[in-house]
Order: C-alpha cells, then sequence, then structure tokens
C-alpha cells in the first residue's frame, strides 16, 4: 500500500504538464497494455489520478469501522459463528490477495508513467553543451 501511495506522490510531483503525456502511449515493458482499446498516457494519468482518491477514502472507512459486539444467545450461535468466521476469513484473503495484486500493478503503471514523462522532458529540454536559443 505504501508503495502505491510513494508512486503516485512522486508522480503527481515530477509531471508537472500532464498535456505533454497526450498522444503518448505506454510502452510494453513497464506498463500494461490496455485492454480493448488504447489509451494515451494523459488518460492514465488522469485514472492513476482520479483512482488515488477513491484508495484513500476507502481505506479511512475500512479503519474507522469499529466491531460490532451484539451476540445474541452464544451457546446456540457458536457453531454458527466458527463457520460464519471461516467463511470471512476465506473471503477476507482472497479480497486481499485481489487488493494486492491491483495494487501492484497501479503501482507498476504509476511508475511507468512517471518514467515515460522523465523521457519526454529529457527529449524537449536542452542538454547543458547546447545553447538555448
Amino acid at each position: 500500500m505504501e508503495q502505491y501511495f510513494s508512486a503516485t506522490q512522486k508522480m503527481e510531483q515530477e509531471v508537472m504538464f500532464p498535456s505533454l503525456l497526450r498522444g503518448v502511449f505506454p510502452e510494453q515493458d513497464g506498463a500494461a497494455p490496455a485492454t480493448g482499446s488504447r489509451t494515451d498516457l494523459y488518460e492514465r494519468y488522469q485514472l492513476l489520478k482520479a483512482i488515488k482518491p477513491m484508495v484513500q477514502k476507502g481505506l479511512a472507512c475500512v479503519t474507522d469501522q469499529s466491531p460490532t459486539s451484539a451476540h445474541a444467545d452464544t451457546e446456540t450461535c457458536s457453531d454458527h459463528h466458527g463457520a460464519m468466521d471461516a467463511q470471512l476469513e476465506e473471503r477476507l484473503s482472497h479480497h486481499l490477495a485481489g487488493l494486492q495484486q491491483v495494487l501492484t500493478h497501479l503501482t507498476r503503471d504509476t511508475n511507468a508513467l512517471t518514467r515515460r514523462y522523465s523521457q519526454i522532458l529529457e527529449q524537449i529540454t536542452p542538454s547543458e553543451g547546447q545553447p538555448s536559443w
């Protein structure tokens, strides 16, 4: 999770002119190709920026929830709760694995976009040995 937030923060700090990403498509090595359509890096940048608050808000909602302590009849419900606990653990494990995969994918795409933006800037910025006229 921290890698994802670090990558998006770095992207937001480095990408000062997102319009430079219009018409530039991700390279196959650093970013996953778009499924079904070819989106340029500008669209991807907008998507990555829009996803970050959703992840932060979702994380805040999870940490703000307090466990409920409503147990009606513990003797008759104990077997039922044990089965539900096993199901909950399995579901949680499945969802956490999916979340980890999504965050890894988003982090990889964010880092690839930031690298590509830096390459674009290097191409348009004159080198130190050349006069800038």
